[in-house]
């Protein structure tokens, strides 16, 4: 429809056609939000799938105690501790530091 046609129409007939553009394009958002949701859940679906479990690893008992605090450990695995740098430097070696060796 063209603006004239629009000006031409009355008040009754504005409201009229406004009603049916409302329900015309609340069905069409609807219909388009299924869609998009649909679409997520597959996007979903695929991606839940690739993810693996990760293998269970066993615990590790703890093999080195800082002297000073017996209650900090370390395992011998992974970035070693600052207090285990700490001993290091002090002239201490890594041996030392065994559990093992401190009882």
């Amino acid at each position: 429809m063209k603006n004239k046609d629009l000006a031409m129409m009355s008040a009754d007939e504005l409201w009229s056609l406004h009603e049916e553009v409302r329900t015309i394009l609340s069905a069409k958002l609807d219909a388009e939000k299924q869609e998009l949701e649909h679409r997520l859940a597959r996007l979903k679906g695929r991606t839940e799938h690739k993810l693996k479990a990760r293998r269970p690893y066993p615990k590790v008992r703890q093999k080195y105690s800082n002297p000073d605090s017996p209650s900090e450990t370390w395992s011998g695995r992974g970035k070693q501790p600052r207090w285990v740098r700490a001993q290091l430097v002090s002239g201490k070696k890594v041996d030392d530091l065994l559990i093992s060796q401190m009882h």
